[in-house]
């Protein structure tokens, strides 16, 4: 399984009908590099660090923001279920683990402990992940004509 398949999977469980999705988030909110990012309808913002391999989930711990930030209400890692018991080792104590299977089924084995010191994204935040969003998607259009050609 790849980080692409656990994107969409997470799109589906989060539903895009109801919260504003946006994959790879790694400029202009002043936040760190982020994997996935939910905003729901009432402007939170929940934060899905995404990891496919045992060497990957190591690694996040060596981050220097470690995942903090007062953006973020809720942080969750998500990861197929061959690496459940080494993600429940390695992640956070405050965040939450997705397991997802198949390419389609997302189960929340955990849940994250909410930032209580997390603000709503304010109007220009807003409107600047919907930009980042619109980019995300004509870029991935033009990819797939290309692609096409």
């Amino acid at each position: 399984m790849h980080s692409g398949e656990i994107e969409l999977a997470l799109a589906r469980y989060f539903d895009t009908r109801e919260n504003l999705i946006v994959p790879n988030i790694s400029w202009g909110l002043n936040l760190h590099e982020i994997d996935l990012l939910v905003l729901n309808s009432s402007n939170y913002a929940y934060e899905i660090e995404i990891k496919i391999s045992l060497s990957d989930l190591k690694a996040d711990q060596n981050k220097k923001h470690q995942h903090l930030s007062n953006k973020i209400k809720r942080l969750y890692f998500a990861v197929p279920l061959e690496l459940k018991l080494e993600a429940l080792k390695y992640i956070p104590e405050r965040s939450g683990l997705f397991i997802v299977e198949d390419n389609t089924r997302v189960t929340l084995i955990k849940l994250p402990i909410i930032n209580k010191n997390a603000r709503k994204f304010n109007d220009n935040e807003i409107k600047k992940l919907y930009e980042l969003s619109n980019m995300r998607l004509w870029n991935l259009k033009e990819i797939i004509y290309r692609l096409q050609k």
